[in-house]
């Protein structure tokens, strides 16, 4: 009898976590983080996201980020957020050198 707000993502990042997932992919409408300047950060780790956060350059996607910071910090090997407005985003960051999004790693 009661109602919840659970985040997709959240919950996304903690089956990876729990499965011990290699790689967790979120989706989103704009191109990954972006420095203040608007270019695509393509490489963080959580020192990297502390840092942009304190400095104001991350004041969106929080939920997003945090899932992401949480999810490597628990096993997965890496996280991703990609735009899902791009056509094959997904593979093209399987399968190139330089990916399609913001790479999460620790």
């Amino acid at each position: 009898g009661h109602t919840y707000n659970i985040n997709a993502d959240t919950m996304a990042g903690a089956i990876a976590s729990a499965l011990g997932a290699s790689r967790l992919f979120l989706l989103t409408d704009v191109a990954g983080v972006l420095s203040k300047s608007g270019e695509l950060l393509t490489d963080l780790d959580p020192a990297a996201i502390a840092e942009l956060q304190n400095d104001g350059t991350i004041s969106a996607m929080i939920p997003k980020i945090q899932t992401c910071v949480d999810a490597v910090e628990s096993g997965v090997d890496a996280a991703v957020i990609l735009d899902g407005r791009t056509s094959h985003a997904m593979l093209i960051e399987m399968f190139t050198v330089k990916g399609a999004g913001t790479l999460i790693h620790k």
